[in-house]
């Protein structure tokens, strides 16, 4: 394939014109919030209108929300229960061994439609290779993850593990990357543990140095081996992650059923339970949230991206030159590498089954309160990207499809905004109006506008607590059951931490964007974990 440049340029390369496009979302961001302050100086009822169109907005996307919500759980748990070991060997074959009701129709459409077009890869010719990537982490956090790979109904003869480690974790890091490479090596057709060495000129020190490093000694390992770059398909796992026990064959069965499997990832839903009961409050509120959110964009294929742990083909991969070593948000980021380098044909397709994760936990509260805003200013680092596709995509020679593109970005854009901004609008624009005038009338009945649209909105959070609860994996027997009370009283502090994290982790990463102070280095979120006994170890 014709090379493209599909890198993010480095910060001595951007220009002016890229500056502008770095501080775009926190301008935009800066000017939502200042201008009620100003336009109430010159027509509060102006204020008052914005202000309540914004939240009737708002309202109708939480009842959106919701309804995709409701929607997205009932199809995890329909995908939850399907046989896909069974429906991976119909592909095989071609043929349907015994219709059933519990088989959804789209199965035999599939089964159809690949006995006239034969898929590009067979599911018996494929193989997976699932990279791991661990910092500092103990050998209590990743076991868990390989015995949950092992413990999936799939055959590991196909499946390559990787684990990429980093020799600026230290020494211990290493012995137990060696360890766990000679205790596992057995159990899969292949074991790679493979040191990321420091300090690589050209590199930011972040995730995806260390899986592009591993990556390309898989490739090698493949030349050697023979092996079709085709064949293999690539699942990357943080270190606590844990994939469901349906997710090889379901990934197998979703790259066989793809019209173009080399232009596609695959994308499982994350879902941060692992250690939900083991969290301080605030943390359970914003995990669950979190995993709310990935359900719902499940549903919405034309808003997913790669994010945490996703799968490509080993070919994409190269073709891409693997995960920028340029940024710390090299999944979201990947998504728009593959874009390009497809001229805009790459489709992310959802896998309804879930991946679990850790919520964020370190050895005592406030170290676990730091720890989690710190991994969502990371996440909200992803409006890096808004430079990126606008110069990429609209001032370098591309093929891609501008009215897609345009759709794509705007959407990225708002939802940056938006993730710094609605919290802050919902919660005090309304007294905005009051404050600089206090004897208008339509000033003084917004506080008490906003208060019922608020109200009837957060009706919907009973939606959201009564999926939280049924998402909840068994409360471990250390604990009593006035734990399980504190899993509904904790939604008290949702407003909480919908400004103080969401909404003030965004405007953090946006306004350094804003100033060029750019987060050069990924902060690692710390997986400490509670023991049988109730003892936190890192």
């Amino acid at each position: 394939m014709k090379t493209k440049d599909i890198e993010i340029p480095y910060v001595k390369e951007r220009g002016r014109r890229y500056r502008f496009f770095e501080m775009l979302p926190g301008l935009l961001t800066w000017s939502i919030i200042i201008f009620p302050f100003a336009l109430s100086q010159i027509s509060p009822h102006a204020t008052v209108f914005f202000i309540i169109a914004y939240m009737l907005m708002y309202f109708m996307r939480s009842v959106g929300l919701n309804l995709r919500g409701v929607q997205g759980f009932r199809k995890l748990e329909k995908y939850q229960k399907l046989p896909w070991d069974t429906l991976l060997a119909e592909l095989q074959t071609g043929k349907v061994s015994q219709p059933s009701k519990q088989i959804p129709s789209w199965h035999y459409e599939t089964v159809r439609r690949l006995q006239e077009t034969p898929a590009l890869v067979a599911p018996d010719d494929q193989l997976h290779a699932i990279i791991v990537a661990t910092y500092n982490e103990a050998r209590e956090v990743l076991e868990p993850t390989f015995q949950s790979v092992l413990d999936s109904k799939y055959d590991m003869q196909k499946v390559i593990m990787v684990l990429a480690y980093e020799e600026r974790g230290g020494e211990e890091v290493a012995r137990n990357a060696e360890a766990l490479a000679a205790d596992y090596k057995d159990k899969f057709k292949h074991f790679i543990a493979v040191k990321h060495p420091k300090d690589i000129e050209g590199e930011v020190i972040g995730k995806g140095g260390n899986i592009t490093y591993a990556a390309r000694e898989l490739e090698t390992y493949l030349e050697q081996e023979k092996i079709d770059p085709k064949r293999v398909i690539v699942t990357t796992l943080d270190a606590d992650n844990r994939p469901h026990k349906y997710y090889l064959p379901a990934l197998s069965y979703l790259y066989t059923a793809s019209p173009d499997p080399i232009r596609a990832s695959y994308q499982p839903v994350p879902m941060f339970t692992n250690n939900i009961w083991d969290v301080p409050a605030p943390m359970r509120v914003i995990a669950t949230t979190n995993t709310f959110w990935n359900v719902v964009l499940s549903l919405r294929p034309h808003m997913i991206r790669n994010f945490s742990s996703h799968a490509q083909s080993m070919q994409a991969l190269i073709d891409t030159d693997y995960w920028s070593v340029r940024t710390i948000v090299e999944d979201g980021h990947q998504f728009w590498r593959t874009y390009f380098r497809y001229d805009g044909k790459h489709d992310v397709y959802p896998i309804y089954l879930p991946i679990y994760q850790d919520a964020v936990l370190s050895n005592t509260v406030i170290k676990t309160l730091k720890a989690q805003f710190i991994q969502l200013r990371r996440w909200a680092w992803g409006a890096s990207d808004i430079a990126y596709v606008l110069e990429t995509g609209y001032f370098k020679n591309n093929k891609v499809p501008k009215l897609d593109l345009t759709l794509k970005f705007l959407r990225l854009l708002e939802g940056h905004v938006g993730w710094a901004t609605a919290p802050l609008i919902i919660a005090f624009f309304a007294f905005i109006p009051l404050l600089f005038n206090p004897q208008d009338y339509a000033a003084n009945q917004l506080p008490q506008i906003a208060s019922g649209i608020q109200r009837v909105a957060l009706a919907g959070i009973f939606v959201t607590i009564f999926l939280s609860l049924k998402l909840l994996p068994p409360r471990p027997a250390r604990y009593k059951r006035h734990r399980s009370v504190l899993m509904v009283a904790q939604w008290v502090l949702l407003p909480v931490t919908a400004i103080f994290y969401n909404s003030f982790s965004a405007l953090y990463s946006q306004t350094r964007l804003l100033f060029g102070k750019y987060l050069g280095k990924f902060d690692v979120t710390e997986k400490a974990f509670v023991t049988s006994d109730n003892k936190k170890k890192s």
